[in-house]
């Protein structure tokens, strides 16, 4: 069972209240309402985390806020994720990366960032290192509720939240699921949706995953980058958005590829067709696979992948 730190009072100001370390879950949390400073709060709940074994670092995040995608998650592949949120400080993003690079652990990332911040009562932060280290910092003035628990390979918080539920039910998800880290985090949104989630309601959400040479034709280290920046229901529009990106740019096993026989290489002649594509079958193939975005599901014409196949059917 994950323990617990919770405030007796209020915590003096510039102390802020942490939960940091790698190994058990731990939680903490801000319970008092303070009074706020004059930028808008990023009122959020998110995760930072990572997949050792695969080398994927990723954050996700969902808050009533226009386009958070644009201030909360940082990543880069061997050297760790970051989300920063309530008033938010986006350096935490960019510099917090850099310390992380010169081999600073997460929890010494925080301590560096919170302390040479003048505003850091404001601030609310998670970061998880290159060795799946977490530690997550919330300040004395953020907005009620507000905490963060972290265990291994990952550190979870939430701000202006309904309860502390939402920051558990991200944990346990995390802690409890197997499989590609992007599905974990998106159900780690779901989950503290479910919970309760912002009580302000929902507007946008964010996923971020890297890998090195993960990313498009091998040679990016974004595997996914996905933003809902205004909408009703933001979790609902990030899965739309990442089945189409899997439909996309998702990898299909080689072993269940279709091998093109006669048969099928003359369906795939009169369906090109149908669609303007004439010409020497390869060409045709690949001039449509480009136009419509299935280029990296394709490698020569002997065998198919059955995504490209369903699609090119659906369309004549």
């Amino acid at each position: 069972m994950a323990s617990r730190e919770r405030d007796s009072g209020p915590t003096p100001r510039h102390a802020g209240s942490r939960a940091l370390g790698f190994g058990p879950a731990r939680r903490q949390n801000r319970h008092t309402l303070q009074p706020a400073s004059q930028a808008m709060p990023v009122a959020t709940y998110s995760i930072a985390a990572c997949d050792l074994e695969a080398g994927q670092w990723g954050v996700a995040t969902q808050s009533k806020f226009l386009a958070v995608g644009s201030v909360v998650p940082w990543a880069e592949p061997q050297v760790g994720a970051i989300a920063t949120q309530a008033y938010a400080n986006p350096r935490y993003g960019s510099e917090g990366l850099s310390l992380l690079r010169e081999g600073l652990s997460a929890e010494e990332v925080v301590e560096r960032l919170t302390s040479a911040d003048e505003g850091r009562d404001h601030r609310q932060l998670g970061v998880v290192d290159r060795e799946g280290r977490g530690a997550s910092f919330t300040g004395a003035e953020c907005l009620d509720w507000a905490g963060g628990r972290t265990g291994p390979c990952y550190a979870a918080q939430g701000n202006i939240l309904v309860s502390a539920e939402t920051v558990d039910a991200i944990a346990e998800t995390f802690e409890s699921s197997t499989g590609p880290l992007v599905e974990r985090l998106m159900a780690c949104l779901d989950a503290a949706q479910a919970a309760g989630g912002d009580r302000r309601g929902q507007q946008s959400a964010a996923l971020l995953v890297v890998e090195q040479d993960g990313g498009y034709a091998k040679l990016s280290d974004t595997v996914v980058e996905l933003r809902v920046e205004d909408h009703e229901r933001p979790l609902e529009e990030l899965r739309r958005l990442y089945r189409l990106h899997e439909a996309l740019f998702g990898e299909t096993p080689r072993e269940e590829w279709l091998t093109v026989d006669g048969a099928l290489a003359n369906e795939l002649r009169e369906r090109l067709a149908k669609l303007g594509y004439d010409g020497e079958l390869e060409d045709a193939f690949n001039r449509w696979a480009g136009n419509v975005n299935l280029e990296e599901r394709v490698d020569g014409i002997e065998e198919i992948d059955p995504v490209v196949l369903e699609e090119l059917r659906e369309l004549t």
